[in-house]
């Protein structure tokens, strides 16, 4: 375990290391009168387009950042389930309720004419829906079949099916592992300033974290997950074992956050996911790779990791 010097070095050093070298001063606020799903807490500049499927009225959303502010830039009427939202097992035809990311663009040209002009997988199931042990795999937002006429709010085997023409016109926004897809009931809609705290806790969060890697600060590293966490099959005493093993060999000099995604998980009271870049400097060399963290509020009213994933 570090010592009590050591704790104390992190913490002084928070606000000294560069570890977010400005990315987390500047907030995404909404335009003028405008306001934005609660979900939204923080889009960085490197996010131009968030897009929240809203099951309950089968509208697609669409949010763009431009210029530090973020713009509702209108919606589309979509399909999903044909047994509704809230994907649990493999073959259920539901559509899952989260936080997901395109993965490609698929040339749906030989496929099946259900999948209409295009498809875009998205990462289902995340570490989230492991962690809940849900299954199943496949689910695409894609377009319709061109003489199959308006398809039924509830159609689809879990996927979001639009009109061709929508999501050829939305097609230029999606973007590989960078475009966010929040799948949610309803919006909840606020003005961006409501989040102004919850920002900077889930900013300090992080923040603290990385810090506690590059002072290699093992107490203040694992006092950020929560004792219900699970990663690779770990419990949190496994998990704990497995990282006062591997944190040090060899000692982090840098652990940098850039390009900080903050999104509050959808249908999961106090539960935020942080997705960024991490780029980590020690005795082998550098290496950059996104990471996403998954906090939840426990009990006392702090925020704890309880899943985690890259990518």
């Amino acid at each position: 375990m570090a010592t009590p010097r050591l704790y104390y070095r992190a913490m002084q050093q928070l606000s000294l290391i560069g570890l977010v070298a400005g990315v987390l001063s500047m907030p995404m606020a909404a335009s003028a009168g405008e306001r934005l799903p609660q979900s939204l807490i923080r889009i960085p500049d490197t996010v131009n387009t968030v897009f929240v499927a809203e099951t309950s009225t089968a509208e697609f959303h669409r949010f763009d950042r431009l210029d530090d502010k973020v713009f509702h830039r209108g919606s589309h009427y979509m399909s999903i389930g044909q047994a509704g939202d809230g994907k649990a097992v493999s073959g259920d035809k539901r559509t899952p309720l989260g936080v997901y990311f395109v993965t490609e663009q698929l040339d749906t040209t030989r496929l099946h004419r259900k999948y209409g002009a295009t498809a875009f997988p998205l990462d289902y199931p995340n570490a989230w829906d492991l962690r809940a042990e849900r299954s199943g795999d496949g689910i695409w937002v894609h377009g319709a079949d061109p003489d199959g006429g308006r398809r039924p709010q509830k159609d689809t085997d879990g996927c979001i099916a639009l009109e061709n023409s929508d999501l050829l016109t939305l097609a230029p926004a999606f973007r590989d592992n960078v475009t966010p897809v929040v799948v949610t009931r309803t919006i909840g809609w606020a003005d961006a300033a409501d989040n102004e705290s919850l920002r900077r806790e889930l900013e300090q969060a992080v923040r603290a974290w990385a810090a506690s890697m590059e002072v290699s600060d093992l107490h203040a590293f694992l006092s950020s997950y929560d004792e219900d966490f699970q990663r690779w099959g770990m419990d949190h005493d496994e998990w704990l074992s497995f990282s006062a093993q591997t944190l040090n060999l060899p000692a982090i000099s840098t652990a940098a956050v850039s390009d900080l995604l903050l999104l509050a998980y959808p249908e999961e009271e106090g539960v935020y996911l942080s997705r960024f870049q991490l780029r980590l400097v020690d005795g082998g060399g550098e290496t950059s790779a996104p990471k996403r963290l998954y906090w939840r509020r426990n009990s006392s009213g702090d925020l704890k990791i309880v899943a985690e994933d890259s990518g």
